[in-house]
């Protein structure tokens, strides 16, 4: 497993999920960049160590020098359930998404790039696709990391909990075909092997808890994923 080094950008970085993947990295040595459109409104949840950025990830013009020089890149963001505007799916994560990616690689580097989307985004017609296509625009998103040039990681979580109800240990899965619980501190951990493990490039994966002790090996659960195929949605 390769050693975290440079700037690491987490984008949504005070949020719930997010402040944890901060703390992870700092427990790992990493120096890491929170980049937050409110920091105030979340100050509690910043992390003592992290370097603080305000950037909007809907407005481009924004993210340049937040993610200047990073080597890795976390995209946890609340996506909003508006139909339309400023707070649709569609303008948090699809067109931020691009945003970040184009942004990423302005400065000639290729940044690990780590995105959290969610179960259920092939499902189209799942009643939470209703509130602003919000499965439509995550695959969307996904899509664009998929088809950019950096190497990158999908994680897709199941149903977010802060404790563990259904066990400590992690379960990967593929094809979109599950359901379950998993903790916020379980997805940060995976964020930040996935950072560091060369066998999780390149892979989309849903992630769950199940009973038993928590997983210790992250590189062999990486390595027994398929690697994803491009399709062309256009």
């Amino acid at each position: 497993m390769s050693v975290l080094y440079g700037p690491i950008a987490v984008i949504g970085g005070a949020g719930r999920l997010g402040s944890r993947v901060t703390r992870h990295l700092l427990d790992q040595g990493a120096q890491v960049r929170v980049v937050s459109r409110d920091p105030a409104r979340n100050a509690n949840r910043i992390a003592p160590g992290a370097e603080l950025h305000r950037a909007d990830v809907r407005y481009a013009a924004t993210l340049g020098q937040a993610l200047r020089d990073c080597t890795g890149i976390v995209f946890s963001v609340e996506p909003g359930t508006a139909d339309s505007g400023p707070d649709s799916p569609e303008t948090t994560m699809y067109d931020g998404v691009r945003n970040v990616l184009a942004a990423a690689g302005e400065y000639g580097l290729r940044p690990h790039f780590v995105l959290v989307s969610q179960i259920f985004v092939t499902r189209r017609h799942h009643p939470m696709n209703a509130y602003g296509r919000l499965l439509d625009w995550r695959l969307r998103g996904e899509d664009a990391v998929r088809t950019s040039t950096l190497p990158y990681t999908v994680i897709r979580p199941s149903w977010l909990t802060d404790d563990e109800p259904a066990g400590a240990r992690v379960r990967l899965e593929q094809d979109d075909r599950g359901s379950g619980w998993v903790s916020r501190d379980a997805v940060a951990e995976a964020c930040v092997h996935a950072l560091r493990a060369p066998s999780a490039v390149g892979r989309t994966f849903e992630l769950y808890n199940e009973p038993g002790a928590a997983s210790a090996d992250w590189p062999t659960l990486f390595a027994r994923l398929a690697p994803d195929r491009v399709i062309d949605r256009a």
